[in-house]
């Protein structure tokens, strides 16, 4: 859960203007940086993070749960960022297809000719802020909330079902589509290079021991449990004499964590100070008279 949400709380039950502007400038926050990851439009974003607070008016003072505060506003936020955003020209038409996403025999044989790469050894060319954008926004918008909710706003899986009324299993699995869709769009963009640790060179990988894609798709499908540590013992340790026995497999594995990693420590983005301090100031203004009518 974000600490944002759990120190507005605190502020909103401690009263006082004082103490609700400034939970009023974290909820704000929260909001913008949601908003600009899902409609990728700073006009789209500020517009949300403005018709969000006005809706909250009768809803603040209610919430005594940090939880169901933030359940609430990521709610609101997704509805509206949904309905008003510009859909990108890129983004794909149809659902996203796990054969689609994975590495064909080609890419398995890149990696293998690259070495095994780990996720701190991987290095991250200076534009990959930009492209991971970019790919994000390629994302249809079902896989885009999932994933934003998930890796980049750093919910639970039951946070996400909740918020998006989905059920746990089908969060999980849009959810590694969605990473191995941002994968395939930066490996594309060739933001990836290896660093100067990579722990296998290609000389220690022979050609007549590089495994087929039939043998590899199956893990494929279980990689992102493995990675948040989901997957039940039997499939776990499976999935690892596999990836020792299968450098390009292990490879691929690095590339899909380093991207996970990417998506998590994105930076949140503010919304402008006069606009935000303009709507607080709207806020602050009503607040106190329908908190009156309510009580």
């Amino acid at each position: 859960m974000r600490s944002e949400i759990e120190e507005a709380v605190l502020l909103l039950q401690q009263g006082g203007d004082q103490a609700l502007e400034q939970a009023l400038a974290l909820l704000q926050n929260t909001v913008f940086s949601f908003s600009m990851r899902i409609c990728g439009q700073r006009q789209d974003a500020e517009d949300t993070m403005q018709e969000v607070l006005v809706k909250s008016l009768p809803q603040l003072a209610k919430f005594d749960s940090p939880k169901a505060l933030l359940v609430w506003f990521y709610k609101v936020a997704k509805t509206r960022c949904l309905m008003s955003r510009r859909r990108s020209k890129f983004a794909p038409k149809e659902a996203l297809s796990l054969e689609e996403l994975m590495p064909d025999r080609q890419e398995l044989e890149r990696l293998s000719g690259d070495g095994t790469i780990n996720p701190e050894s991987l290095a991250i060319r200076s534009e990959a802020a930009d492209r991971l954008r970019e790919a994000i926004q390629r994302l249809p918008p079902q896989y885009r909330i999932v994933l934003v909710l998930r890796d980049m706003e750093g919910l639970t899986d039951e946070e996400v079902a909740e918020i998006t009324g989905l059920r746990s299993g089908t969060v999980r699995v849009r959810l590694h589509r969605a990473r191995l869709f941002v994968r395939k769009e930066l490996v594309k963009a060739r933001i990836f290079q290896l660093g100067p640790s990579s722990r296998l060179t290609s000389s220690e990988v022979r050609t007549e021991e590089m495994p087929k894609p039939a043998r590899c798709k199956a893990m494929f499908a279980e990689l992102s449990d493995y990675l948040d540590q989901q997957l039940d013992s039997s499939l776990c340790d499976k999935l690892q004499k596999h990836l020792e026995g299968c450098s390009p497999c292990k490879a691929f594995l690095a590339s899909l964590e380093a991207t996970i990693l990417e998506c998590r420590k994105s930076p949140a983005e503010h919304p402008s100070n006069e606009r935000a301090t303009s709507a607080r100031k709207e806020f602050m203004k009503n607040y106190s008279r329908v908190t009156a009518i309510l009580r």
